[in-house]
Formats: structure tokens, sequence, C-alpha cells
């Protein structure tokens, strides 16, 4: 971690371009190397389905040469994006003449530590380079082979245009103590990521010396109103939960309107139900659509990660409110509505990272928002929240230029 701390001193001295380029280097390495990525990617799902990991982190797991050519193209499309670092957040000048300037900054060495994500390698390390930083990463044991690959590809990049390749690390080869050693190395790491696991994150929150930004689980809702147009309701609830059922953006309940619950529930559930989603229902629920699950408390706290989804019948939107509040992780939460008042209401009351009217939730992601990618998506309330992406990834200097004044 030593040697991190070094390269980001390298980093942070390369210029804008040539951080830019170097991205532009290592997706081309990335793409010349996807047989090899594949292959190390193919040893990790196998050792998964023998030990039986479950398809939601069997899906994460997998690397192919589609998903290699969309990782490259998020390189790119960070490469392209503004660079944070220097830019003024605020200055004044003073009525004694001194200039005072807040400018953005690398953190220096960010950490990173998650679970049977090999995308998540590159797109830390992207957007950590992009910064101005030095990343150690952990991968966890699921995407060791894969990971391996990736970081080696990604190191020689580095390396071919004269950066140190210490710019990223992993610590996957120790195991447990490399866990341990990242989230105890303050004075190396000056911030450190987990992604994965409710369980994952909490013991990194925990148990860390280290400055944590805190990512979270994603119990997330999608509430329809009784004004919600059939179509977009449909449209917005199936895509938010089909989509990609194993990603912490995924819809796990759905909360309908007393008053609009014998419109929507029955084409709703019926269309989830033809896309193999098992609905877990209250009573309400299961009085009006056939194949319902009757739901049960644990049900309502449930980050699935599969396709399943708990559905509820609500008196009305103070309900549904009282509900979120109950049992969101702060996530994502989606209204479905062209009532304006109750539409604002929702935006101003639900107190999530992300909260949406008329839209999918499935839209809570770096790259949808223009990021280029995502270190992760923060639940927390201090610095960042939400996807973070490269001003995330930064801190403030204050900047003062005198012409010899002194304090009276």
């Amino acid at each position: 971690m030593a040697l991190a701390k070094e390269a980001s001193r390298a980093a942070a001295r390369l210029t804008s371009g040539g951080r830019a380029d170097a991205l532009e280097a290592i997706a081309v390495a990335l793409v010349a190397e996807t047989d090899a990525i594949a292959a190390a990617n193919a040893e990790d799902l196998a050792r998964g389905e023998r030990e039986g990991i479950g398809e939601a982190l069997l899906d994460r797991l997998r690397l192919d040469a589609g998903r290699i050519e969309a990782l490259a193209a998020s390189l790119r499309a960070i490469a392209a994006l503004p660079d944070p670092v220097g830019q003024v957040v605020r200055g004044h000048r003073m009525p004694n003449g001194v200039q005072i300037e807040q400018v953005r900054v690398p953190f220096g060495v960010v950490g990173a530590i998650y679970e049977a994500r090999p995308n998540v390698t590159v797109d830390i390390a992207a957007l950590a380079l992009r910064s101005g930083n030095a990343a150690v990463l952990y991968g966890g044991s699921a995407a060791r082979a894969s990971n391996a690959v990736l970081l080696r590809v990604m190191r020689g990049a580095l390396a071919a245009r004269g950066i140190p390749a210490d710019v990223f690390q992993s610590v996957d080869d120790f195991g447990r103590e490399g866990t341990a050693a990242l989230m105890g190395g303050r004075g190396f790491i000056d911030v450190l990521v987990p992604r994965g696991s409710a369980r994952l994150i909490r013991t990194v929150v925990t148990e860390s010396t280290v400055p944590v930004i805190e990512t979270g689980s994603g119990v997330v809702h999608v509430v329809l109103d009784e004004s919600a147009p059939d179509d977009w309701a449909l449209d917005i609830v199936v895509n938010a939960k089909t989509q990609r059922p194993s990603v912490c953006n995924a819809a796990e309940t759905l909360l309908v309107l007393r008053s609009a619950a014998e419109r929507l529930v029955p084409p709703i559930v019926a269309a989830l139900q033809s896309e193999g989603v098992t609905v877990h229902g209250d009573e309400a629920v299961a009085a009006l659509a056939a194949g319902v699950v009757p739901a049960t408390e644990e049900d309502w706290a449930a980050e699935y990660l599969s396709l399943d989804i708990a559905v509820r019948v609500v008196d009305g939107l103070d309900e549904a409110l009282e509900h979120i509040r109950s049992y969101s992780t702060g996530h994502t939460e989606s209204i479905v509505t062209t009532d304006t008042r109750r539409a604002d209401r929702f935006l101003a009351e639900v107190d999530s990272a992300v909260v949406m009217v008329n839209a999918s939730t499935r839209f809570t992601d770096g790259g949808e928002f223009g990021f280029g990618a995502e270190v992760g998506v923060s639940t927390q309330k201090l610095h960042a929240r939400g996807p973070m992406g490269l001003a995330e990834l930064t801190s403030t200097k204050w900047l003062v230029r005198g012409s010899g004044q002194t304090r009276a």
C-alpha cells in the first residue's frame, strides 16, 4: 500500500490529457485480451456453479465479449468527461485583497472491497485514475481469476505509457488478511468503498479505521398512484423488476394505491408472471390476481435480487410513504403519477439517495447518469450520495493568494 501511495502522486501529476490517453490505452488492451479475460471468467463461473453461489451472483460475475466491449466503451466515456481535478468549487476576494478559492483535488488512494463483480475492477480503477487517484482493490474469491487478468492487462497498459503500474493494485492474493489491511490502512488508504451484500458493507463500516463511503443494499420501491397511466405503470414496473433483477436498483416492492388497485393490479401481476416473476402479495393483491404467493413480514424488507417482488395495496399516499420509511434502505424509490402535487410531495418527503417520478428505478446507475461508470451507489448522507462518479472521488483544498497581507 505504500507503493500505491507513491503511485498516487504520479497519477495526480499526470495532465488531464495524459489520464484520458491512459484510459484509451486500457480500453484497447482489454478488447485485445478478450479471449484471455473470457477464459479466466469461465473458470470463475465454473467454480461458482460448483460452489452454488446463486444465479444473482453468477450474473454479476459473468464477463462475455459483449460485456468486455461495454467496459471498453465506459472507459472511453470516462476519458471524455470533464476532469474534476482543479475545478473551482467556490471562491471570493476578501476586502483586504486576499483571493480565496476552494478547488477539487484527488483523495490519493481509493480502496474498494466488493464481491463477484469483475466489471467493478475496471470501473473503480478507471474512475480513480481519471480523478488523479490510485486504487487498491479487493474483488473477492469468486472473481479471482477474472480480476487477476484484468489487473494484469490494465497495469500493463499503464506501464507501456510510462505510468507506474502500482496506480492499480490488488490484495486478492491475501484473502481476509487483504481486507483487514485495507480496513486498517489509515495513512495509506484515504477512503474505502465497500460494494456487495449488506453483511459485507456492515462489516466494513463497523471495523474500518479508514474513512468509508457507505454504499447500501437496495430495497427499492415503486408506487402506483390512482392517476398513473396504465401503460406507464405496466412498463415501468416490469422494466424495474425484470430488466436485470440481480442488481441493487431493481424494484423489490410495489405499492399500489387502493383507488387504482382494481385497474392496475391484475394486468401488472399477469405481466410480471409472464416474465417469470413470483409475486408475493398481501390479501388485497391475492383477491385481484391469481397465482400470488402470500406475503410475509420478511418480504417487505427483502432485497430479493431475483425474479421475485412483494406487492401491497395501500390506502393512500400517506400509507405508501410510511411503508417506505419503515422498510426502505435509502437507495431508490419511484412513483408513477400525473398528479404534480403528489409527485412534488413524493420528491420532497422520500428520504432516499435517488427519488424518481415516472421513471424506472433501473436508471439509478453511474453510466445512465452520464458518469461513464460508478464507484457505487452511496446511501449515506456525507460527501457523496447516490451514484458516485469522478467528483465523488475528489476532496477539496483551499488556495489562498495574497500580496503581503497580514492579519490585524
